[in-house]
């Protein structure tokens, strides 16, 4: 990579880092390593020092999704995601810089799911996340820390796009959850891991501005970090992710990889009082119920979940069928209920069906 890039070069790669790549598996994530750096087992985090970004590794967000209430009731969900994509394992300062940039935010109700995306050019100012104070960002998009309060403690949490806009204030009921393996999440049998850890209980206020006017929400959120370099393997075309609140303040989050078998899906339980177990892949199993056509795609957005070992069945059904994210990077993500032997909300992500 030269040491000099110009602002057209600059385009032309963070339109290459948003595009996926053949055989590199959803979003261009990877299969191979290229010498970024690899998760390993039994991380140390250091807090809160890897809230930030980790620019040796390949890929890495931070993924912020709300389930919220009007006054009156009314079902409404938010999304606000940060992704950082690098070119190279190194960061430099300026155009040099190889890290690349973009963003997806959604706010979704029963009739409307509106879309925005940023894109941008790490090194320059215009995006990027600091850890203490913790701060992301990328043009007026913005995932702030509270002076005082721990990194992810308190946020304040705003984005916009042509008409809309929402701005939330999220402050945190319980402690931070490591999937996997103490935050060492194996997404293969081969090996391929991410590190991933969750903060999945706020508290939700604030504001969500439609086109036709404003309301108040309240609600809960939840947030996720993750880094890696090649959490895909090459049978594996995209993932079903759940991120559930259920009644009585006991959370799920479960995801299928699916492959040309049954996928590997792996699950963590997390207890009221933020104690949480993880659930190994085997033991849960995804059967989709309804599905949706979107354009030239047919989606599941109907599922059944069953946990036997938990003696749990649930069943979620989408807010809005048809909370396509048509970004740069195209996937379903929306808010869903839930019923069956428990009740409750939560959001499901379908990457890979394109």
């Amino acid at each position: 990579m030269p040491a000099r890039i110009t602002r057209r070069h600059a385009l032309a790669l963070m339109a290459a880092a948003a595009t996926p790549a053949r055989g590199q598996g959803f979003a261009g994530l990877g299969q191979d390593a290229d010498g970024f750096a690899l998760p390993q087992p039994d991380p140390v985090f250091r807090f809160p020092r890897d809230h930030g970004p980790h620019p040796r590794f390949r890929i890495e967000w931070w993924y912020v999704t709300a389930n919220l209430a009007t006054a009156s009731g009314g079902n409404r969900g938010i999304q606000w995601t940060l992704f950082r994509s690098a070119l190279a394992p190194e960061d430099r300062p300026g155009w040099a810089s190889p890290q690349i940039w973009f963003a997806h935010a959604a706010m979704t109700r029963p009739d409307a799911h509106l879309v925005a995306e940023r894109r941008a050019r790490g090194g320059i100012g215009q995006a990027g996340v600091t850890a203490e104070p913790f701060d992301a960002w990328i043009d007026g998009w913005q995932m702030a820390g509270h002076p005082g309060a721990d990194a992810l403690g308190r946020l304040s949490l705003q984005a916009r796009g042509e008409g809309w806009s929402y701005d939330l204030e999220l402050a945190a009921d319980g402690p931070l959850v490591f999937h996997g393996d103490g935050g060492y999440s194996v997404k293969h049998e081969r090996g391929q891991a991410s590190y991933y850890y969750s903060q999945p209980g706020y508290r939700v206020t604030g504001r969500l501005v439609w086109p036709e006017g404003a309301e108040e929400v309240t609600g809960q959120a939840w947030l996720d970090r993750e880094w890696s370099s090649q959490p895909l393997d090459a049978d594996q075309s995209g993932w079903d992710w759940f991120s559930l609140h259920l009644d009585g303040g006991d959370k799920l989050m479960v995801y299928r990889l699916r492959d040309s078998g049954d996928g590997f899906t792996p699950g963590t339980w997390i207890r009221a009082d933020g104690r949480s177990e993880s659930i190994p892949d085997g033991e849960i199993a995804l059967e989709p119920l309804d599905w949706t056509r979107i354009g030239d795609r047919r989606l599941p957005t109907s599922w059944r979940i069953r946990i036997p070992s938990r003696g749990l069945v649930l069943e979620t059904g989408p807010v809005n069928p048809r909370a396509w994210m048509a970004t740069g990077i195209a996937y379903w993500e929306g808010p869903v209920r839930v019923t069956g032997s428990r009740s409750g909300m939560g959001y499901l992500e379908m990457t890979g069906y394109d």
